[in-house]
């Protein structure tokens, strides 16, 4: 078992006045931790060697971190800061994400071309599911934890994944090189960004279609749902920009600046401000979505790739 640096436990202190905004860093091999409250890194953690995708357990207690290097999923107990598991999940995975119940985390595995359903509790793959798209980068379950919606690099297509069932049983035509999924809360519509294409596709769950087409950035990629429902952030990685939707129109409301590369995002639990991890810039940005104003930039480890706030 690998001892973990840790920095600073802020988590397990009074150091911290608001949810913790954790940064993948895939360059330099760590995890920054920054305090949403003042905006500031106050910790650091190593988690892998070049850690991408990232889920938290419902209590805080357990970090998923999916490792290219050793092509796994790192499991980490922030109580001790020690990996507790390495779990095998083929080559190159990229995005975690934990069901609603959180029983089950799916890992996308780009080269094995499969997505992997790990028991939280017994910490073990228990399906391997092939996927019709090429090198799978995100899978993402509908909030009633039904569906897992698969994004491909080189597909033009969202693969959709019955998660009782453990297989795919469908897939739904977009435009090339599709990548960030979110669902809003009620679980009615999806929308997915196609890179390759500047195309955002909202998708009727219920029918498993397309509704509309929206134009965004260039290489539209992270995608990150408000919890009210009523936005969605795109990520614009050639624009350095983010894209604001009102999903009660499909269309874009606001452009934003950020960083080079923006990649992955998360919003606070109360939707009030947005983060962005900026790859080429070794930063994430700050936008207060009340205004759509970036209002910081806050400087963290080499090549950040996703966000994950608790």
């Amino acid at each position: 078992m690998n001892r973990l640096v840790l920095l600073l436990l802020c988590w397990a202190s009074a150091a911290c006045a608001g949810p913790i905004a954790y940064v993948s860093n895939e360059k330099s091999g760590t995890v920054s931790l920054i305090d949403t409250a003042t905006d500031r890194v106050v910790g650091s953690l190593g988690a892998g060697k070049r850690p991408r995708g990232m889920a938290l357990s419902a209590d805080g207690r357990t970090l998923f971190v999916s490792d290219e290097p050793s092509n796994a999923v790192v499991i980490v107990s922030t109580d001790d800061a020690f990996a507790q598991k390495v779990i095998p999940v083929g080559e190159s995975p990229e995005g975690v994400s934990l069901s609603p119940d959180g029983g089950l985390l799916a890992a996308a595995s780009e080269i094995a071309n499969a997505v992997l359903l790990i028991d939280v509790a017994q910490a073990r793959v228990v399906a391997t599911i092939r996927t019709e798209g090429k090198n799978p980068e995100h899978a993402v379950f509908s909030p009633d934890g039904r569906w897992l919606y698969v994004s491909a690099e080189d597909a033009s297509q969202v693969d959709v994944v019955d998660v009782a069932q453990r297989r795919q049983v469908g897939s739904i035509p977009v435009k090339r090189r599709p990548r960030g999924i979110a669902f809003t809360p009620d679980g009615k519509r999806a929308y997915v960004a196609c890179e390759l294409d500047n195309i955002v596709f909202s998708i009727d769950v219920a029918a498993q279609r397309v509704i509309n087409a929206i134009p965004a950035g260039a290489f539209s990629n992270g995608v990150a749902m408000h919890p009210s429902g009523e936005r969605v952030y795109v990520s614009n990685g050639r624009g350095a920009s983010v894209s604001v939707i009102d999903t009660r129109t499909d269309q874009v409301v606001a452009t934003i600046a950020v960083g080079q590369r923006p990649w992955n995002m998360a919003l606070t639990p109360d939707g009030a401000k947005l983060y962005v991890a900026n790859g080429r810039s070794n930063s994430v940005s700050v936008i207060d979505t009340a205004t759509n104003a970036r209002t910081a930039d806050i400087a963290v480890g080499e090549l950040p790739w996703g966000v994950l706030i608790r």
